[in-house]
């Protein structure tokens, strides 16, 4: 089976569904969301805002453009759970989970 965006958005919106237990149209919205910022973090350093483990806000500048991918990335199985990215303030990669982003600026 070819994998498309929409088949990625899709098993995103069904993670977030299992671990919030949502309404799977909401997760969905979420899902969307998670993708776009992704898409635009691919070609530009963006600012967003996510909740953090213990409830605090997070403001990042994060990115995945002009990345040099490592082999084991291009073998390792897509996680669905969380979004990876390139923090630019503190020049490490982070990750937080897909259902705390709360904003895309």
């Amino acid at each position: 089976m070819k994998t498309t965006f929409r088949t990625q958005v899709f098993r995103r919106a069904w993670e977030i569904s299992k671990q919030t237990g949502k309404a799977f149209s909401i997760c969905l919205v979420k899902a969307w969301q998670v993708y776009r910022l992704k898409k635009r973090m691919l070609h530009e350093t963006v600012k967003f805002a996510f909740e953090k483990v213990d409830g605090s806000i997070r403001y990042a500048f994060g990115t995945l453009a002009n990345l040099q991918t490592s082999s084991t990335a291009k073998t390792r199985k897509p996680n669905f759970k969380t979004l990876a990215y390139f923090d630019t303030q503190s020049g490490g990669f982070r990750s937080f989970r897909a259902e705390n982003l709360l904003r895309v600026y």
